[in-house]
């Protein structure tokens, strides 16, 4: 089952924060190894939908496949005929229990800005508790400002339920 997000207030940085949880019935090791393929992981943004303005984004990846502190993944596609690309590099890795990454430079995004996301994973009796979170901060052109102030949180949101249910139903499957 599916938590709530939460959007609120966390900090000059990155202004507001998203984050989804479920419990996954598999042990944290298998739930982390799935969560740290960045081409699964971003799955969700290489599809065409209409949350992605019917356009696509691919993932590129370093030798390390962003796998390793440093290791840089990239993101880029279009959208709306508008061309997006962000960088991102992973900044924290802790197996089998928490991994973030954070954007560099300048994003080329409309609704949000720079951010930094990972995910936390905790053992329990039936599986693990995962939650995957994103601190966001809004872009800094004036109208994708004024669409991040509108429609930031609902991307966020988005793009964290995706991930935990991407899990959620692979695990499920597997059953």
């Amino acid at each position: 089952m599916l938590n709530e997000s939460v959007y609120s207030d966390v900090g000059p940085t990155y202004m507001y924060h998203d984050e989804t949880s479920a419990i996954v019935a598999e042990p944290l090791e298998e739930v982390f190894a799935h969560m740290d393929d960045h081409a699964r992981l971003t799955s969700h943004m290489s599809e065409s939908s209409w949350v992605m303005g019917a356009g696509s984004m691919q993932v590129e990846l370093d030798a390390a496949r962003g796998q390793k502190i440093g290791s840089w993944i990239r993101l880029s596609g279009k959208i709306l005929g508008v061309t997006l690309a962000v960088e991102e590099i992973v900044t924290e890795r802790t197996p089998p229990r928490r991994k973030v990454w954070e954007t560099t430079g300048v994003p080329r995004l409309l609704v949000i800005g720079r951010y930094r996301m990972g995910f936390e994973i905790a053992p329990r009796e039936a599986g693990s508790h995962l939650t995957v979170f994103i601190d966001y901060a809004l872009p800094q052109g004036t109208l994708t400002r004024w669409l991040g102030y509108f429609l930031g949180g609902y991307y966020a949101r988005w793009c964290t339920q995706r991930m935990v249910g991407d899990v959620v139903s692979q695990f499920t499957s597997n059953l």
